[in-house]
């Protein structure tokens, strides 16, 4: 069954028995390419904001919204989580959200935990509807910075009114938040590399990251661009942290919507002269 394409869909998104929290934005998967979000580690489909909708402006596509098992009004996840939780979501659930949604063809474009969630689907599935790829601030491995910076998130959770404020988002904020932390800073996780999915990538690749990230380095974008062999654009962002879309998204949605047109146009090339 097709989801409902609408800002407040009433057909549930059903995974393993589990209902997932999802809005669309735009044109319908079968009159326009469709953007798919994924949403950082903390993220749900709230914590977007209004960038969906001003992507869907931008691009002229539609934009699909969705929020993992423990994130926002999704379901509870069950906890702990395994420590290759990014890739079990790649291979096992992202398949049927697509399915679900009516995908046809477009772009999967992911932020920070989503970001390497896209990446690791792009590498492990065959999958010829996705068409191209948007990650910003992925992660292909652990960094020290990186993982001090998770630490101090963590005691922010534990000292501060964090919890309450993610409330506002999340239906269990600490599920959500441990969801995450926990194995981040699990020492088994310290060894965590992902980087071999980039090798299998075979579709043009926009990597966007704030200089001042301070969850990850630009070693991260470095390993895309050193291993890919399909073509790889890079924006770098001044002054800007961890949420590039959020710290700059007149940047992001040009970079974005200028990939997005080309690709559409290659599309197009090729289309005619098949």
């Amino acid at each position: 069954m097709t989801l409902e394409w609408s800002e407040n869909p009433k057909t549930p998104l059903t995974v393993d028995g589990k209902q997932l929290e999802y809005f669309a934005l735009g044109p319908s998967p079968d009159k326009a390419p469709t953007i798919v979000l994924l949403h950082e580690g903390l993220g749900c489909a709230a914590l977007w904001r209004d960038f969906p909708a001003k992507l869907a402006q931008a691009t002229g596509m539609g934009v699909f919204v969705y929020s993992r098992l423990g994130y926002g009004q999704s379901d509870a996840a069950e906890l702990p989580k395994p420590l290759d939780f990014m890739t079990r979501e790649a291979v096992e659930v992202l398949p049927q959200v697509l399915d679900q949604m009516g995908f046809e063809r477009g772009i999967l474009m992911g932020h920070s935990d989503g970001a390497t969630i896209a990446a690791i689907y792009a590498g492990s599935v065959a999958d010829l509807r996705v068409r191209g790829l948007v990650l910003m601030a992925p992660h292909f491995f652990t960094e020290p910075a990186g993982l001090e910076s998770i630490r101090e998130t963590k005691k922010t959770f534990e000292t501060t009114d964090m919890a309450q404020k993610m409330a506002k988002y999340h239906k269990n904020p600490e599920i959500a938040f441990k969801g995450w932390n926990d194995v981040w800073l699990d020492p088994k996780f310290e060894s965590w590399n992902v980087a071999e999915v980039i090798d299998y990538l075979r579709i043009p690749t926009l990597a966007i990251q704030g200089r001042d990230d301070q969850y990850g380095t630009l070693a991260q974008i470095e390993e895309i661009e050193n291993r890919a062999y399909s073509p790889v654009d890079t924006v770098v962002l001044d002054g800007c942290q961890h949420a590039p879309h959020l710290e700059q998204t007149e940047a992001v949605l040009a970079a974005v919507s200028e990939f997005a047109t080309r690709l559409e146009r290659i599309e197009a090339a090729e289309v005619e002269t098949a």
